[in-house]
C-alpha cells in the first residue's frame, strides 16, 4: 500500500533512499500487477463464432519480425471483432505504409480504408501493394514447379489419367461433393495434363453457379505451400495466370475446362467488393467528419496500430461520437507527444487535449509533464532481457543540452536533434551536426571548447546511467496512468457496451503492447 512504499523516500528531503523498495512499488502499480487487463485469449473466446479462422501466408514474408508479430496478432483480433459485430468495413487510422490495412484486406476479406496524414506514407502503401503483385507472380511460378514435381513423382500415368478424368466429371456434375485435396491440387495447378479424354463442361447457368460455389468453398483446402496466396491477395492484386500456358494453336478439351474453372473463380472473387484496401491521405482530429473522407461510409470499426500522440485519444473520441463506428481497437504510442490540458496552466477552452480524457482526472487537474511522458516511452522488458539503454548517446545529448544553454542561452526549441548520434564519428562531430540542425552558429565554438565540456562531465556518465535506469523502472507506472485514463473515458460513455485493456504483443518485440478495445451497444 501507499504507506509501505512511502518509506522509499526520505521524509524530510524527499530524496530516494531505498531503490529496492522503489522498484517494488513501481512493479506493484504496473498494468501486469494491477489485474485490470482482460486476457487476449478470453476476448477471442468471447468473440468466437461459428466461422473458422482464415488460412494463408504469414506476414513475415512481407515485413520485419516486429511488424509481422504486431500485424498477425492484431489482425486476428480485428477480424474476430468485425465478425462479432457483423461488419465488413474497417478504418485504419494512422495507417502508415499500410501493413495492417493490406493484411486485413487480403487475409480476412475486409474492406479497409487506411488513413494517414503523410502523403509519402500513402504513396508507399500504394507501392507496397504493387510489390505484392510481384510476390503473387512468384507464387504462381512456385505453384507450377510444384505441379511439375508432382507429375514427375507419379510413375503411373494410367492412374493419373483416371484421376484427372474423374475430377473433371465430379466437378462438372456435382461441384459441392469435392473431397479429395490432392485431386483438387492437380486439377487447379496443372493447366495441361497431356490427356485426350475429358468431359465437356456443362453450360447451363445453374451448373456454373454451383461450380463457382463449390470451387470457392474448397479453395481453403488447397495446398498451403503452393496456393496459400489465393486466400491472401485480394482480387485486384491477382492477375489471372491460366492464359499463359497454351503453346498450341487450338485448345484441347482439358484446357478449356481448366480455363472455364479459372474464369468462374476469378469472376466470383471480383464480384465481391469487400476485399479492397484504399490508402487515403488526411489529417485526423477529434472533429473530423469521416463521411467527408469516405463517401461510402457504413457500419464499421476503427483500428489504430501505434497511433502517435493525440491521435490515439482522438480516435477514441471519434468512436464515441459517430454512430457508424461499432467497435474500436487502438494501440497508442509516442506518449511524449501528447498535449496536456494542465501542463502550462493556460486557458484554452476550444482546445481538445490528449490528456487527461476522463472526467475523474480532469476534475483533479492531473498533469504528467513532458519528462514523465518521455519516461513512459521507455521499454522495461527489453532492458530486463539485456537490451540495455544507449548510455553513450544519452550522455552526448545531455552534455549538448548544457552547451546550448550555457553558450547560446537556448532553453527551448521547436527543432529536434533526431538520430544524429548514429551518423556522428565523434563527440565533436555530434555537437556540430546537432547545432546545424538547431540552426545555431557553430563557428563560435572551437573544438577545444567542445572537448572541455566532454571531459568535465565524463566522470558522471555512470550517474546518468543509474538515473535512466530509474526512469525505466518507473515507465510502466506512467503508462498505466495514460492507458487507464483512456479506459475510464470509455467507461463514462453511455453508448459503450464493453471496454477493456488487452495485452496484445510480446513487450520485448513491441514495447507498446496494450490495446484499448471497446464495443458499442447494439442499439447505438
Amino acid at each position: 500500500d501507499d504507506d509501505m512504499f512511502s518509506s522509499a523516500f526520505c521524509e524530510n528531503s524527499e530524496k530516494l533512499i531505498d531503490v529496492h523498495l522503489f522498484a517494488l512499488a513501481a512493479k506493484f502499480y504496473s498494468l501486469s500487477s494491477l489485474g485490470v487487463c482482460t486476457p487476449l485469449e478470453d476476448v477471442l473466446e468471447a468473440l468466437k463464432g461459428d466461422s473458422e479462422g482464415a488460412t494463408g501466408i504469414k506476414p513475415d514474408e512481407f515485413m520485419n519480425n516486429k511488424k509481422s508479430h504486431e500485424v498477425q496478432v492484431m489482425s486476428e483480433l480485428v477480424d474476430s471483432i468485425a465478425n462479432y459485430c457483423g461488419i465488413k468495413q474497417v478504418i485504419d487510422i494512422g495507417s502508415g505504409k499500410g501493413y495492417l490495412s493490406s493484411f486485413l484486406s487480403m487475409q480476412y476479406n475486409l474492406k479497409v480504408y487506411g488513413i494517414d496524414s503523410s502523403n509519402s506514407n500513402t504513396n508507399s502503401a500504394h507501392e507496397r501493394n504493387r510489390k505484392l503483385k510481384k510476390h503473387w507472380r512468384a507464387y504462381q511460378s512456385r505453384g507450377r514447379e510444384k505441379s511439375q514435381s508432382l507429375e514427375k513423382a507419379n510413375d503411373r500415368p494410367m492412374e493419373s489419367e483416371i484421376k484427372c478424368k474423374a475430377i473433371s466429371e465430379e466437378l462438372l456434375n456435382n461441384a459441392n461433393s469435392l473431397q479429395n485435396q490432392d485431386q483438387v491440387i492437380i486439377q487447379d495447378l496443372v493447366p495441361s495434363c497431356g490427356f485426350t479424354e475429358m468431359s465437356t463442361p456443362a453450360t447451363n447457368t445453374e451448373t456454373e453457379a454451383d461450380l463457382v460455389t463449390g470451387t470457392q468453398s474448397h479453395e481453403t483446402k488447397l495446398s498451403e505451400e503452393v496456393l496459400a496466396v489465393l486466400n491472401v491477395l485480394s482480387a485486384d492484386a491477382v492477375e489471372d495466370f491460366s492464359s499463359s500456358h497454351s503453346n498450341c494453336g487450338e485448345l484441347c478439351e482439358e484446357e478449356k475446362v481448366q480455363r472455364k474453372m479459372t474464369s468462374l473463380k476469378s469472376k466470383a472473387r471480383k464480384s465481391s467488393e469487400s476485399n479492397l484496401y484504399f490508402p487515403l491521405t488526411s489529417c485526423i482530429t477529434a472533429e473530423t467528419e469521416l463521411s467527408d473522407i469516405i463517401t461510402d461510409l457504413e457500419d464499421c470499426m476503427m483500428v489504430g496500430l501505434h497511433t502517435c500522440g493525440d491521435l490515439a485519444a482522438n480516435t477514441l473520441r471519434i468512436f464515441t461520437a459517430k454512430p457508424e463506428i461499432k467497435a474500436i481497437c487502438s494501440v497508442g504510442c509516442c506518449y511524449h507527444l501528447l498535449s496536456e490540458q494542465f501542463e502550462n496552466q493556460e486557458e484554452c477552452h476550444d482546445q481538445v487535449w490528449g490528456f487527461p480524457m476522463c472526467q475523474y482526472l480532469k476534475n483533479k487537474g492531473w498533469c504528467c509533464g513532458r519528462n514523465a511522458r518521455m519516461s513512459a516511452c521507455l521499454a522495461l522488458e527489453r532492458v530486463a532481457v539485456g537490451q540495455m539503454l544507449p548510455t553513450e548517446s544519452l550522455f552526448y545529448r545531455a552534455v549538448l543540452q548544457v552547451i546550448i544553454e550555457e553558450i547560446y542561452g537556448v532553453t527551448k526549441s521547436d527543432r529536434h536533434v533526431g538520430k544524429t548520434f548514429s551518423k556522428s564519428s565523434s563527440f565533436i562531430d555530434y555537437v556540430r551536426r546537432s547545432l546545424k540542425k538547431l540552426e545555431l552558429d557553430d563557428s563560435k565554438l572551437p573544438d577545444s571548447c567542445i572537448m572541455d565540456y566532454y571531459e568535465k562531465y565524463k566522470h558522471r556518465m555512470s550517474e546518468l546511467e543509474a538515473f535512466n535506469m530509474l526512469k525505466v523502472v518507473l515507465a510502466p507506472c506512467i503508462e498505466v496512468l495514460i492507458l487507464l485514463d483512456r479506459l475510464c473515458y470509455l467507461k463514462e460513455q453511455e453508448n459503450v457496451a464493453w471496454s477493456g485493456l488487452v495485452k496484445l504483443f510480446d513487450p520485448v518485440k513491441s514495447p507498446r503492447c496494450y490495446a484499448v478495445i471497446a464495443l458499442k451497444n447494439q442499439s447505438c
